[in-house]
């Protein structure tokens, strides 16, 4: 191992060069070199081919579940959504009791952690919207329902500036995240205009497959518009749009 004789003391990699420091001073040395072929089957790799196979598998089934509402997500441009997802479901795959390192999944994990997941971490749901709100999944009938009370929306809603009217979504799934598919449904408010006047209360509803035997997922958000001569402009493309997961039935 080389040792370095310059006064700046260099730390990291650069090119195929590591520097590091040790008990004896800094040191420059090049950095190995593992082929995939030895990762894929070399004893010592054990390990990291586990870690490898169950952080992929964490990073598809988070693929499918934003694929899964991405009717919604374009409108809740939340910063690093997949890596936080992705980090969400490790906790789900790590979770799994059942199987053995390498073989643990979402499915026999605990897909409970998921409930309450912001998408838009610049605009939480918890903050944006006041009120004492319900959820519902009958899994026997297929039917998922939020369900918001009566409410005044300045007092209650948390709104950009700029904003006229909002609107309440919500979305329920069903995922095979086996197969990498889904079946999913959506409902919307009409414009709600953003006043001090009481909104009635309201109730959304999402349907899926009845008596399904697969995770079952309810998301719900709030979107807000500027109202111009009867047109409704969405307001910096969903930077301030809340959309959180709501309830999980897995």
């Amino acid at each position: 191992m080389a040792k370095q004789a310059s006064i700046i003391e260099l730390q990291g990699t650069i090119g195929n060069i590591t520097f590091v420091k040790t008990q004896d001073g800094f040191r420059a040395r090049k950095a190995a070199r593992v082929s995939a072929a030895t990762i894929a089957s070399s004893a010592g790799f054990q390990r990291t081919r586990e870690n490898m196979a169950e952080f992929g598998h964490a990073g598809t089934t988070g693929r499918v579940l934003r694929q899964a509402f991405s009717i919604l997500l374009k409108n809740a441009k939340g910063k690093r959504v997949t890596s936080r997802l992705l980090k969400e479901m490790m906790k789900v795959v790590k979770a799994d009791t059942v199987n053995p390192r390498g073989l643990r999944n979402v499915v026999d994990g605990e897909l409970g952690f998921l409930q309450g997941f912001e998408f838009n971490n610049s605009a939480d749901l918890k903050t944006t919207l006041a009120a004492l709100y319900t959820t519902s999944i009958n899994r026997a009938t297929g039917l998922m329902t939020v369900n918001i009370p009566a409410l005044v929306p300045t007092e209650t809603i948390k709104a950009p500036e700029g904003a006229t009217h909002y609107r309440v979504v919500c979305g329920g799934a069903e995922i095979d995240f086996k197969a990498e598919t889904y079946t999913a449904d959506f409902e919307e408010s009409p414009y709600l205009p953003w006043t001090a006047t009481t909104a009635a209360a309201l109730s959304l509803t999402a349907n899926v497959t009845p008596a399904s035997e697969l995770p079952l997922f309810l998301v719900m958000g709030l979107q807000f518009f500027q109202e111009v001569n009867g047109t409704y402009y969405a307001l910096k493309t969903g930077e301030f749009n809340a959309l959180s997961i709501v309830k999980v039935d897995a």
